[in-house]
């Protein structure tokens, strides 16, 4: 690890490293047209990767999008747990590995976009991370007790490890080879200089930590976490010398050219995302900057923030939910507001799994009986993850407002303090905010309101049923005019259902009472005592299926825990569990054969919204990301299992097939989405000119609501909605057109031609019910590799 006293902006670059020249940064910001998101870990390593390059050149992809590469907690299978900011992951095989990959993405014309997570490190295992074991060793006089977000005001750093609150199983190993240590079973921690004489207890009592019960984690800690993991510590980038220690080996990539882009993960965790963001723009002048930030349904992103765009969770709400019928709400009633779930989760994380963050806040407030509860009170009424104050204010005097009728004396005393930009208490606040907001209705919430869950996803709107066509013209021309190099996507690491899930299940929304019936029979066959959750099991169920038993039998757990309304993480209920696994043993059993007569119904439908929606989103203003993997059928769930490894020789495999004149139909195979996908990266990536404005398409005919299309500055893509309303009505006829420019059109999926302007929508989707159409005058080499 880099000694902190000369990590330093502008200083010299780690041992080993070539000195970047001033020459090697580009001249220009490189904004890339495409990205292709791959999870870099032990087990798919940077020399892996980089064998990739040729398949992404031919898929047309401009830039491989990589998560984190620093060292990471050893086997990590995410690299969020970041223990060693300084060097490239070793498992992942090094600075060396890193250098081979730029060359390999080089000699395709691709570039490299990195993932990074300045807001918290991996503390799981002291031994692995320096910072940290320097911390536990020395306390606030090691020079990087300035790292950690640490309370040393309130006594020994607390580490919540234990499973009870003895220490008889704690004991000293005085022959490490680094120094004497305490060890709890598999877990090890430093001890200070001099201070190993006597019995274990003595010599812990010694330390500037204390092990104590891992129950306390969520009340008591003095340091600030990621969320509610205690395995992740807070980061004080905030301090122009932690911002330049943590980042000497990411500014080394981008002085030496091997970058082109960064993406931040979670700014919201951090003190002041904004002024992050500009110290990091200063550094990085010329790379592509876009960050995490996850925006409420009618939020806009910070306008003073020096990147192009956000990761796109907002383009996802917009896309899959043009792809749901709003009048099918009526079928999906729900027991509950949603608004009211969102405050029940909100009130759950903010009193509970965040108590130990509450009480810091507590801690600064003006002294009142009731400042807790009122902090409290404000972050459970926010209405966004955050305020950027000044900006933002809005949702802050909202919030207060709303908290004040609960503790009005006690609202008013905190208030000066919680709305003023520059002290402790308003910042940190902002940052428990977030946390409130996240684990509260993304991680509860969106596990107990489940009406229809294909709407519960980061960024989402579950109490919004889909998208009008009209609202998704409207935020597409705004993208265009206001973030047109902000990402886009459909799928990522963090969603909890992939993209063709979601597409399936947006038929539900067609077909609401068959739905409901079905769902009432296979309830009552396998009973659940949570209707709320067995509608979740059995959503997933059909949106995913077929589905490996031991794929859905992880899912539910992880569901019902989250939801922790009958069972949590930290008090299994194993009778509720074994009845919840019990349903799932059904689908194998007997309701197998019904389950699977109703997902063959609604399979083709499905794959139709799933190609629309992935052809919307690559030819929608923004720079479109596609996960990995994705551009094949993919039924992931949550974490870990949209992790899962991707098998790219099949892949490759049939985009040969395609370059060789093969025309897929709507099948398993999953060719036409790779068609799809292939030929739109092609488009955007050969011919940029005809990507950057946004111009609603009108269709004509008694079809009408049934075709979206739009044109992005020459490239128009049209694509079929609600399916099976289409199918019910009688199919496409001959009076149902699209108006379009007088001209010869082609069909860069297809290769078929036709004339302007009024395209005959049963010709234009005679072979699949989606198109991308450019001018024949046009080469149209989106085609071809």
């Amino acid at each position: 690890m880099t000694d902190p006293a000369s990590a330093t902006s502008g200083a010299s670059a780690p041992s080993g490293a070539d000195v970047p020249s001033a020459d090697a940064v580009p001249a220009v910001p490189v904004v890339p047209v495409s990205t292709y998101r791959v999870q870099v870990r032990p087990d798919f390593d940077l020399d892996t990767a980089a064998g990739l390059a040729p398949y992404l050149a031919r898929l047309g992809v401009t830039h491989f999008y990589s998560a984190p590469l620093l060292v990471a907690t050893p086997e990590s299978p995410h690299g969020y747990d970041v223990v060693d900011p300084t060097r490239v992951n070793p498992q992942l095989g090094g600075a060396e590995a890193l250098d081979r990959l730029v060359a390999a993405l080089r000699s395709a014309d691709l570039g490299l976009v990195v993932d990074i997570v300045p807001n918290h490190l991996g503390v799981a295992r002291p031994e692995v991370n320096p910072a940290w074991w320097a911390v536990l060793r020395d306390g606030p006089e090691s020079p990087y007790a300035a790292w950690f977000d640490i309370d040393w005001s309130r006594g020994p750093l607390l580490i919540p490890v234990l499973g009870d609150d003895s220490l008889d199983d704690v004991v000293v190993d005085r022959d490490a080879p680094g120094g004497p240590e305490l060890r709890y079973f598999e877990h090890r921690y430093p001890v200070a200089p001099g201070t190993d004489d006597g019995p274990p207890v003595e010599v812990h009592m010694r330390q500037h930590y204390r092990l104590v019960n891992w129950r306390r984690a969520n009340t008591e800690l003095t340091y600030r976490r990621f969320f509610a993991v205690s395995d992740l510590a807070g980061v004080r980038v905030e301090d122009p010398k932690v911002f330049d220690q943590t980042h000497v080996e990411i500014l080394r990539w981008v002085r030496a050219g091997l970058v082109d882009g960064i993406r931040v993960d979670h700014p919201d965790g951090l003190r002041d995302p904004g002024a992050y963001l500009r110290r990091l723009r200063s550094e990085a002048p010329n790379a592509w900057l876009t960050a995490e930030k996850i925006l409420e349904y009618g939020e806009a992103m910070p306008g003073d923030w020096p990147v192009a765009g956000n990761t796109g969770y907002d383009a996802l709400r917009e896309v899959c939910g043009l792809f749901i019928d709003p009048a099918g709400a009526k079928h999906f009633p729900a027991r509950t507001r949603f608004f009211d779930a969102a405050l029940d989760g909100k009130r759950e994380a903010a009193l509970t799994l965040l108590a130990t963050e509450l009480s810091r806040l507590a801690n600064l407030a003006p002294k009142h009986p009731k400042a807790r509860a009122a902090i409290a009170g404000i972050a459970i009424h926010l209405d966004v993850y955050r305020t950027y104050l000044p900006g933002g204010r809005e949702h802050l005097d909202e919030a207060i407002e709303e908290a004040a009728a609960t503790f009005p004396e006690a609202v008013t005393v905190v208030t000066p303090m919680i709305t003023e930009p520059k002290t402790e208490l308003a910042q940190r606040f902002q940052q428990y905010s977030g946390a409130v907001m996240a684990k509260g209705v993304e991680d509860t919430a969106y596990y107990r309101w489940t009406r229809f869950v294909a709407l519960n996803e980061v960024g989402g709107a579950p109490d919004r049923f889909g998208v009008p066509p009209e609202e998704f013209h409207a935020a597409a021309m705004r993208r265009a005019r206001e973030w047109p190099h902000g990402m886009t996507t459909l799928s990522t690491h963090d969603t909890k259902r992939g993209e063709d899930v979601r597409a399936r299940m947006a038929v539900l929304s067609e077909i609401g009472p068959r739905w409901q019936a079905a769902l009432s029979e296979w309830t009552a066959a396998a009973p659940l005592d949570d209707p709320d959750l067995a509608a979740l099991i059995w959503q997933t169920a059909v949106g995913a299926w077929p589905i490996e038993p031991d794929r859905l039998h992880a899912y539910v757990e992880k569901a019902a825990r989250e939801a922790s309304t009958h069972t949590t993480w930290a008090e299994p209920n194993e009778l509720f569990e074994r009845a919840m696994h019990a349903v799932v043993d059904a689908m194998y059993g007997p309701l197998r054969s019904s389950l699977d007569d109703f997902v063959a119904d609604i399979t083709v439908p499905g794959w139709s919204n799933a190609i629309g929606q992935k052809l919307v989103q690559l030819t929608m203003p923004g720079v479109p990301d596609t996960y990995q993997g994705t551009e094949l059928w993919d039924n992931s769930l949550v974490d870990p299992d949209n992790r899962r490894p991707v098998d790219f020789d099949v892949r490759a495999a049939l985009l040969e097939r395609l370059d060789d004149g093969w025309i897929p139909d709507l099948d398993a195979s999953g060719g036409a989405k790779l068609l799809v996908t292939s030929r739109a990266l092609r488009l955007r990536r050969d011919r940029p000119d005809l990507f950057g404005d946004y111009l609603p398409l009108v269709a004509d005919g008694p079809q009408a609501a049934h075709v979206f299309g739009f044109d992005s500055g020459g490239a128009v893509t049209v694509v079929t909605r609600l399916p099976v309303a289409l199918a019910e009505s009688g199919g496409w006829s001959d009076a149902d057109v699209l108006t379009m420019p007088d001209g010869q059109w082609r069909d860069v999926l297809t290769g078929a031609l036709f004339d302007g302007a009024a395209l005959r929508l049963s010709d234009l989707f005679e072979s699949l019910p989606v198109a991308l159409l450019v001018r024949d005058e046009e080469p149209a080499r989106g085609a071809a590799p």
